[in-house]
């Protein structure tokens, strides 16, 4: 691993979570979940009624007091920065919203190169509410690691060239095959875009970070490889001194090109045992996952033994995060995720410092 667990605060460095990043001997399985502050939460919604998504991520108080939420209930081992993805486009002057229902939309299509001059470079000025809102939460966090998390360069292009969400990223497809020295360019961007603002999460006290890939599984893995895979590198390259998740979904094909990209932990959908996860990765990393999230509407003896099932899986990595296979659903019931949180750490029987 090149992560420098020194960069890491000492108060957090000895987590459960921060363990399992690097490998080590943990007193419980860490877990933590995707999505956990959110439309979940009653207390999310009271707070965000009347508030728009990008404004909400653009209120230090109010990122602060919403990444907490889910740690205050569940008990979970860390939290994770309350953003959106699409915040740095925003942040550079790429005309977007979140619509309710719909999720990004941009307003005019990347569609040539003379767009790329709508894609500066982004530096901490064009986020101090990022910085500010990472710092306050280092605060009130304590000995709970906070992971700041950005979007991977095809997902976000992806937004970008199609102007929305996508079934079939079709266009962006036609770009990538179409017109390869244009989509490098617009990836060689998007990454330098990603890491700065990584960089303002970490400098400002992030213990931990996540880059998700969220559409790449579209992809087939060799084109993965030429086409992708260098871009997320240069983000990863970038942040090596956190521990750094690469997560992304429908993913089985391509987890183990996701790990050789830089990560330290590859995150795993629902759809791959963590047993067979962990062979297609290879050595040397470790792995979050992979409960499917429809499983918490399931009866109590269906999700205890579907977490414990899990848990049996995430044995044969040489570490694992306990999390879902993607974010938490809007109509899921908190006190099943408080559930969740308590069979994992009732449920664990790990290596003692002299097995590992």
């Amino acid at each position: 691993m090149t992560s420098d667990a020194a960069a890491v605060p000492s108060r957090v460095a000895d987590s459960a979570f921060l363990l399992a990043c690097r490998r080590e001997p943990v007193p419980h399985t860490p877990v933590w979940f995707m999505r956990q502050a959110g439309r979940a939460l009653p207390e999310y919604r009271a707070l965000r009624e009347g508030t728009s998504m990008l404004q909400a991520c653009s209120t230090p108080d109010l990122v602060t007091e919403i990444t907490l939420q889910p740690v205050r209930r569940y008990g979970v081992d860390a939290a994770i920065l309350f953003s959106d993805i699409v915040v740095p486009l925003q942040a550079v002057g790429v005309g977007l919203e979140i619509v309710p229902g719909v999720g990004p939309v941009v307003a005019e299509p990347f569609r040539s190169a003379a767009d790329l001059d709508r894609l500066p470079a982004l530096t901490p000025e064009h986020v101090p509410y990022v910085a500010e809102a990472v710092r306050s939460l280092v605060g009130e966090l304590g000995r709970t690691p906070l992971i700041g998390f950005a979007g991977a360069p095809f997902t976000l292009a992806s937004y970008l060239v199609e102007g929305g969400p996508s079934k079939n990223h079709a266009r962006t497809k036609a770009l990538m095959y179409g017109e390869p020295e244009l989509w490098s360019a617009l990836l060689d961007r998007l990454a330098t875009i990603t890491l700065s603002f990584l960089r303002v999460q970490i400098d400002a006290g992030a213990s931990a970070v996540q880059l998700f890939d969220s559409w790449v599984g579209a992809l087939p893995a060799a084109d993965y490889r030429t086409l992708v895979q260098p871009h997320s590198a240069h983000v990863l390259r970038g942040v090596a001194d956190v521990p750094r998740i690469h997560f992304g979904v429908g993913t089985g094909e391509l987890l183990h090109d996701m790990g050789s990209a830089g990560a330290d932990v590859v995150g795993v959908d629902w759809r791959v045992p963590l047993s067979e996860a962990v062979r297609r990765i290879g050595p040397g990393k470790a792995v979050q996952g992979n409960l499917d999230p429809a499983l918490v509407f399931a009866s109590a003896q269906v999700l205890a033994d579907k977490v414990h099932e899990t848990l049996e899986q995430g044995k044969a990595a040489e570490g694992h995060i306990f999390n879902l296979g993607h974010g938490v659903l809007p109509e899921t019931d908190p006190d099943a995720l408080l559930r969740v949180v308590e069979l994992v750490h009732a449920g664990f029987e790990g290596p003692s410092a002299e097995g590992r």
